[in-house]
């Protein structure tokens, strides 16, 4: 039986939240905008960046103003974060692909990014290719929690949601497993606690990647 495994990026492949935190920031700083908490700011990591800045500036997401933001934000991300994604893959994920992918699993990620972004990232990581799908915030109509970009993988891929599990590191990961039919399994080393993910009804809990590969290789 084959098996489809869609990972979150940030916060379950790569170690960003904090330099997305940081890019966060720089861009409320080149646009002359009132410093933000940075725990405010890493609250809204895994959300659309059109939600993140809305919500951090208190408007609608389709304002001139959010626009701005979002791509001066681009602008420092391509610039500070990208050339960093080699030494931001979290402890396993290399390895822990490659094994997944020897065992006959088909690999793909579903991310609020956008698809550019992360393909530019993950290229910059050297793991691009261990994927057979990426699917940003800009290919679906409703991001994630949605099921929309799970099930668009799953039937592009020719792989059933009962046969899926997402992999991912908050809530918005889970509720978008659940939401299409899928098992779960929530690492707690991201941006979300442990009692938060829990809260979400994963299927499974890891600690680590490692852990993560053990789960997915005793389900097939």
């Amino acid at each position: 039986m084959i098996g489809l495994d869609v990972f979150d990026l940030d916060g379950t492949l790569l170690d960003t939240p904090r330099a997305i935190v940081t890019a966060f920031a720089t861009t409320f700083e080149y646009l002359g905008l009132e410093e933000r908490d940075p725990r405010e700011i890493r609250a809204t990591v895994g959300r659309p960046l059109e939600d993140a800045f809305a919500l951090l500036l208190g408007t609608e997401r389709d304002s001139p103003l959010v626009g701005r933001a979002v791509g001066q934000y681009q602008r420092v991300y391509r610039e500070r974060i990208v050339p960093k994604a080699a030494g931001l893959l979290f402890p396993g994920v290399d390895k822990g692909l490659r094994m997944l992918a020897r065992r006959g699993h088909r690999l793909a990620v579903a991310t609020n990014k956008y698809t550019e972004s992360a393909n530019a990232l993950l290229s910059g990581a050297g793991i691009r290719e261990r994927f057979a799908l990426i699917v940003g915030a800009d290919a679906v109509t409703r991001p994630k929690p949605d099921a929309e970009a799970a099930l668009l993988i799953s039937k592009a891929l020719g792989v059933g949601p009962a046969q899926a599990v997402v992999v991912g590191d908050t809530t918005h990961d889970l509720e978008m497993a659940r939401n299409a039919g899928m098992r779960s399994v929530a690492v707690t080393y991201g941006v979300h606690a442990a009692g938060q993910l829990m809260a979400a009804e994963p299927t499974w809990l890891a600690d680590s990647f490692d852990a993560v590969v053990d789960h997915l290789l005793q389900v097939r």
